[in-house]
């Protein structure tokens, strides 16, 4: 080792805090990692993890930025495995979903290195570091911030409910022993819930990994209105157990469950878990839920590997991500956007990371956006599961498939691990910072409006955000049926949501009946869900022209057509408020192609006149129901309690306002005077019933909630003040549109897209869901490729997370039918 006149300087130099990240796994700005011969550099002064490349060398870069003069070198090798994580028992008690960090010195070997980029600028001088063990093995012991941010999001802890916390019990008697025990309405011996209300055993409903259940303690909860079960087999003799809530429809926490448990004879000392938790049941489930990888022949389907192939590995729930950020960077404006594999000066990649101003790039959205266009792109990472990733992909795609071609069990690729990534993008958000199974569609909307804040707050210009592909417009037209007057509004638009008719078939064959929840639904066309979404729609207004209630009829056309039009296919119904899918088939146009030009609108026309803005709405309270005002009163309630419920709960029912009354009895400002609807939009929430209503004709939830508490409630006035604000999203204060009283057409914000003639589009990805519901099951994306990469023909690759696939097409022409996210581009 050569001496260095700087090594005194690493006496100040203290070990990670347990807050800190060690970002110790790999590169924050590409996917190299300790494995690699070269390993990856930890900085001693932030923890900020740096390939040494020869080409990219981001510690290079790092150093240069920060002059932070020390680093640990990391390199790490695995050892024969002595015993496999999923031959470990779970732990008895299970409060929360939970991931602890694995011991790494017993699965590999770690050779470290001490280095000062004081001495040697370009590749770091090694140092000795007997004299510095506590540092480097600080550094070593420390959890790494991939397991951290997995630790800390695998996280979620049950809580207690209102129906556990006020549970009344009626003694039955006590219950048979475990074994003899059995549905009290078939003969199944496992997967039973103990009512806690009454003591009666009911099945579960059939569980991941084939477990049995006829939905017997479902059942009793339907007939009873018994709140919470307790499954048997999971309760432990600390207290631990399944317990849920069907009012809450989710798992809960009894805080009293060895009291209301005895109740029933059970003693929960004397308790052994012999059946999985629900929590261990999901997460194995999700774990190892898997697409078919065979064809139609049974042949398994072929790996396929190199520039734009590469897999995603899943995080354990991530498959939403995954399919999605595939999708997206298979797009040209993604592609240009984040990653170029030029080294010139319009390397606009480089020049970021040399000018990135947050303080480590895992902190920043567009270091990371590189980072994952770099490893999906570049083709560095894919390459045979054992196979060194080769730092460029070779030309003759046989030499690096010959592995997968001579072997007779297909040998899939590693996938590059999005963890940092996941860890931003989800930083913050009450769902996308969890490791709970997600909607890919809602991602997609978080992740599109994540890039935008991101560009306006950088000040950067329009032509720099790829998400501007994605944009168009809705017009929405109401016309009065009675004065004929009209107004418009324009929505700016991302996704088309197109409601799936559901036409459920009676002929249903005995196998299909064993699948899931037994029914099958008549084929669709995609027209005919585009048609319905453009059809005349009556609805109740307040026309502010005839001054009283009408009918008016509201249409829904396009004002201007995407680059890239994203289509989310509801193929869902709700079932207790949770969304539960249905597998509706939609029949795509002969070749994926099909025309949007019959779809247009061409605002206000020639004789039209716009109906007036209503002068005295925003000034007036609305009409209460005097019948159920009146019972609210009779029970003692002062009025205004009573007009706020009765706001509050869709101005109909007085056991709902009652219900209201008593849950808001605490509220500081419950008997404050009553704000009329105005431009402050304060006026009292309303209900979720309401929202529904105006959500179901296209508004979306932040406009229908705004615009009902603008108008009082009332459903009929709403609509009129969203086609009187149509700029207006609902997050900020209204701003007034003094155009749209005139006698002119509204001036509305350009939507973005292009209304020239032909709108022509065709298929270019799709993603599909496998599953019950759309937080549950797995998620892959199907994208076509167009030929121009060296190793895949013209035609379909699946993205199964980590499996990258050619995909068979007579599979590809089914699960298409039953996708959830269609991506079309304008040709």
């Amino acid at each position: 080792m050569s001496s260095c006149p700087h090594i005194s300087q690493l006496r100040s130099v203290q070990p990670p805090k347990l807050s800190q990240s060690v970002h110790r796994e790999e590169c924050t700005q590409c996917f190299d990692n300790q494995d690699q011969p070269a390993g990856i550099d930890v900085c001693l002064t932030c923890f900020n993890g740096g390939c040494l490349d020869p080409e990219r060398s981001h510690m290079r870069t790092h150093i240069s930025k920060t002059s932070h003069p020390f680093t640990l070198n990391v390199k790490r090798k695995l050892k024969p495995s002595s015993k496999r994580a999923e031959d470990e028992e779970p732990p008895a008690k299970m409060t929360k979903i939970a991931v602890v960090e694995e011991n790494e010195s017993e699965k590999y070997e770690h050779k470290t290195a001490l280095k000062c980029w004081l001495c040697d600028p370009v590749n770091g001088l090694e140092l000795s570091d007997v004299e510095h063990k506590a540092l480097v093995d600080g550094v070593m012991s420390s959890l790494s911030s991939a397991r951290q941010s997995e630790v800390k999001s695998w996280e979620e802890e049950f809580t207690a409910c209102e129906h556990t916390l006020t549970l009344e019990q009626f003694q039955t008697g006590h219950i048979a022993e475990s074994g003899l025990a059995h549905c009290t309405k078939c003969d199944l011996k496992e997967n039973l819930w103990l009512c806690l209300t009454c003591g009666s055993l009911g099945c579960g409903r059939k569980q991941f990994g084939g477990i049995g259940g006829n939905g017997h303690g479902l059942q009793h909860y339907e007939e009873t209105r018994h709140p919470v079960s307790v499954k048997l087999g999971t309760i432990t003799p600390e207290g631990g157990a399944d317990i849920y809530c069907y009012v809450c429809n989710d798992a809960k926490l009894d805080l009293e469950l060895a009291t209301h448990l005895a109740t029933f004879g059970i003693n929960v000392q004397t308790q052994k878990k012999t059946e999985k938790s629900m929590t261990e049941l999901q997460i194995e489930h999700n774990l190892k839920f898997d697409f078919s990888l065979t064809g139609e022949d049974g042949k398994a389907l072929e790996p396929v590997f190199g520039p734009g192939l590469t897999g995603l590995a899943n995080l354990g729930n991530s498959c939403y991500m995954a399919s999605t950020l595939q999708t997206l960077f298979s797009l040209p404006s993604f592609q240009s956007r984040y990653f170029s594999a030029s080294s010139g000066p319009d390397n606009t990649m480089k020049n970021h990371w040399a000018t990135c101003q947050e303080r480590l790039p895992a902190d920043c959205l567009e270091c990371q956006l590189y980072k994952i266009g770099d490893g999906l792109l570049s083709g560095r990472y894919s390459a045979p599961r054992g196979q060194a990733s080769p730092s460029q992909f070779p030309s003759d795609p046989k030499s690096t498939n010959s592995l997968a071609h001579d072997s007779p069990i297909p040998v899939f690729q590693e996938g590059v691990k999005p963890s940092s990534f996941k860890s931003l993008i989800g930083k913050g958000h009450e769902e996308f910072s969890t490791m709970r199974q997600q909607d890919s569609e809602e991602f997609f909307g978080h992740l599109v409006e994540s890039i935008r804040r991101y560009i306006k707050r950088e000040g950067r210009a329009s032509g720099d955000d790829p998400t501007e592909v994605f944009k168009f417009g809705l017009e929405q037209r109401l016309q009065c049926t009675e004065c004929r007057r009209v107004r418009y509004r324009v929505e700016k638009m991302d996704v088309l949501s197109l409601s799936v008719p559901k036409r459920e078939l009676m002929d249903v064959d005995k196998d299909d009946k064993e699948k899931e929840d037994g029914k099958k639904y008549e084929e669709v066309e995609l027209k005919e869900c585009l048609d319905g979404l453009v059809r005349d729609e009556a609805l109740e207004y307040k026309c502010p022209q005839c001054k009283k209630d009408v009918l008016a009829i509201k249409q829904t056309k396009f004002t201007t057509y995407p680059d890239v039009l994203v289509i989310h296919a509801k193929k869902f119904q709700l079932v207790n408020w949770v969304p539960s899918k249905l597998d509706i088939p939609v029949n795509l146009p002969p070749n994926d192609l099909f025309e949007l030009d019959s779809y247009i609108g061409y605002g206000l026309q020639k004789g039209e006149a716009l109906l007036p803005e209503d002068d005295d709405k925003g000034s007036q309270l609305p009409e209460f129901n005097q019948e159920a005002l009146a019972q609210l009163e009779i029970m003692g309630f002062p009025l205004i309690r009573c007009q706020k419920a009765l706001l509050a709960t869709g101005n109909q029912d007085p056991s709902a306002a009652m219900e209201w009354i008593f849950a808001h009895m605490d509220d500081a400002d419950i008997d404050a005077p009553l704000q009329v609807a105005g431009s402050s939009g304060s006026g009292p929430e309303p209900s979720e019933d309401s929202i529904s209503t105006l959500s179901a004709m296209g508004f979306t939830h932040a406009q229908a909630r705004k615009a009902l508490r603008e108008t009082g409630g009332d459903p009929a006035r709403a609509v009129d003040w969203l086609f009187s604000h149509p700029d207006d999203t609902g997050e900020e204060p209204a701003q007034v549109n003094e155009a749209a009283a005139s006698t002119s057409a509204p001036v509305v914000e350009n939507p973005g897209g292009s209304s020239i003639l032909p709108a022509r589009f065709k298929l270019k990805a799709f993603i599909s869901h496998k599953g019950p519901s759309v937080h549950s099951g797995h998620y892959v994306a199907h994208i076509r490729h167009d030929g121009t990469q060296q190793h895949v023909d013209d035609g379909w690759v699946l993205f199964n997370d980590e499996k990258v696939v050619k995909a068979d097409r007579e599979s590809v022409n089914e699960l298409k039918k039953l996708a959830y996210v269609y991506v079309f581009e304008r040709i």
